[in-house]
C-alpha cells in the first residue's frame, strides 16, 4: 500500500474508547474542509463494529450538520437502536468541538438468497486507456487560482480515472452525467468490512459536482460554495475496493441552491455492487470571487 493509503485503512479501523464510543483521526486532503467522505467512511467503520460480522451492511442514510475541521480527530457515538431476526439498526453521530458535525443511520442484514435483477453497466473505455485525475492535475495545475494550488495534494489513497476530463477553471456546459473509474491505490487486506468503508469514502468524490455540469460551474471556482448535506448508500453484494469500479452518476434535478446526483457502482464484471444518492449545496457567491 502507498504510505497515504495505509493512513486512509489506519483511520477506518478507529480506537475504541469505550463501549460504543471510538476515536478517528483525520486526513487532509487539501479541500476547504474535512473531506465528507471520511466521515462516511469512519460512520460505517463505527457502526458495523457493533454488529456480528455475519450481518453484513446493506444501507446507510446521513446527513452532514457543521463543516468539520481536518486537523482535529472525530468522536463517534454509536446507538444500537435495535437487534432483530434478519436486520439490525445503529446510529452514528460523529462529534468535533463538542458538537455533531455528522448524524446517520446504518442498516445489516444476514445473509440470505432472494429474486435478483439489476440494471446494465454503461459501455465506457477501460480504466487502463485513461489518465488518472492526478495527472490530469498535475498538468494542469498553473490554470488554478494561487490559493487552490496551495491546498491541493496529489497524494490521493483513492486512484480515479475520468472518462471525460474537465476543465476545472473554465468547464463547458454539458450534460449531467459522469463516469469515473476508482480503485484504493494498492493492495488491501481480505476484510470484507474494510472493502466497504472503503467504498463508502470513495463515494462521495465527483458525486455532487456532476449537479454542476450544465451549468459550467467548477468546484474549484472561488466563487462557489459547495457542501454535501445528506447522503444515502445502498450495498448490493460484496465488493473489492482495490480492483477498478466504474462509478456511474448522473443529477436529475438542481434548484433554490442544492442539486440532486445519483451514482451506480459497477466491477468489472458488470455488476451493481452499489447504488448512491446525495443533494448538497451548489451556491454561487460573486462576494467570495
Amino acid at each position: 500500500m502507498t504510505q497515504v493509503l495505509d493512513e486512509l485503512v489506519a483511520l477506518l479501523s478507529l480506537e475504541t474508547i469505550e463501549e460504543n464510543l471510538f476515536r478517528g483521526v483525520s486526513q487532509d486532503l487539501g479541500f476547504r474542509q474535512l473531506f465528507g467522505g471520511q466521515v462516511i467512511g469512519q460512520s460505517l467503520s463505527a457502526a458495523s463494529q457493533t454488529v456480528p460480522p455475519d450481518r453484513p451492511v446493506h444501507s446507510m442514510h446521513g446527513y452532514f450538520l457543521r463543516p468539520g475541521d481536518a486537523t482535529r480527530p472525530v468522536l463517534y457515538q454509536v446507538d444500537r437502536v435495535r437487534d432483530g431476526g434478519s436486520f439490525t439498526t445503529r446510529r452514528v453521530l460523529a462529534i468535533q468541538k463538542g458538537q455533531p458535525i455528522f448524524s446517520a443511520s446504518a442498516s445489516f442484514q444476514r445473509v440470505e438468497e432472494g429474486f435478483t435483477h439489476q440494471q446494465a453497466m454503461p459501455e465506457v473505455p477501460a480504466p487502463e486507456t485513461l489518465l488518472s485525475e492526478q495527472e490530469l492535475s498535475r498538468r494542469n495545475i498553473y490554470l488554478l487560482p494561487e490559493g487552490v494550488r496551495e491546498r491541493m495534494n496529489f497524494d490521493m489513497p483513492i486512484e480515479i480515472r475520468p472518462v471525460r476530463p474537465l476543465d476545472a477553471v473554465c468547464p463547458e456546459r454539458i450534460e449531467p452525467v459522469k463516469h469515473l473509474w476508482f480503485r484504493a491505490d494498492g493492495s488491501l487486506p481480505d476484510n470484507p468490512a474494510l472493502h466497504k468503508y472503503l467504498l463508502a469514502y470513495a463515494s462521495d468524490f465527483g458525486l455532487l459536482t456532476t449537479a454542476l455540469q450544465p451549468h459550467g460551474a467548477s468546484f474549484w471556482q472561488r466563487s462557489m460554495q459547495i457542501a454535501s448535506l445528506d447522503h444515502a448508500l445502498w450495498f448490493h453484494r460484496e465488493v473489492r475496493a482495490d480492483e477498478w469500479l466504474l462509478y456511474s452518476m448522473d443529477s436529475p434535478w438542481a434548484g433554490g441552491g442544492r442539486g440532486l446526483s445519483r451514482g451506480s457502482i459497477f466491477n468489472r464484471a458488470g455488476e451493481l455492487v452499489a447504488s448512491v444518492a446525495q443533494e448538497g449545496l451548489i451556491r454561487q457567491r460573486p462576494d467570495w470571487a
